[in-house]
């Protein structure tokens, strides 16, 4: 139940190149926090890459208000030009 080991775990999957499974940690992830904006930035990449871009245009626009409420301004930048992409 330990939320950063999810984020990890899920982190350390989605790098790996195991996106299908890297899905369901990063969801708990952002279902357990609503300030958590790099779970969202992570499972919106998740997504596109399994084609689900609509749920990830969600997630990654989410990121977006997150960033920018929080004054993260390369996070800001990346999710701009990924949602420009789809």
């Amino acid at each position: 139940d330990n939320r950063l080991f999810r984020f990890s775990l899920g982190h350390a999957l989605y790098e790996e190149g195991d996106t299908k499974r890297s899905i369901p940690h990063l969801k708990l992830c952002v279902e357990s926090r609503k300030d958590w904006m790099l779970p969202r930035i992570l499972l919106g990449k998740a997504l596109i890459d399994i084609g689900s871009v609509a749920e990830a245009k969600y997630y990654l626009e989410t990121a977006l208000e997150l960033a920018t409420t929080q004054k993260h301004d390369d996070p800001a930048n990346e999710l701009r030009c990924i949602l420009s992409d789809l």
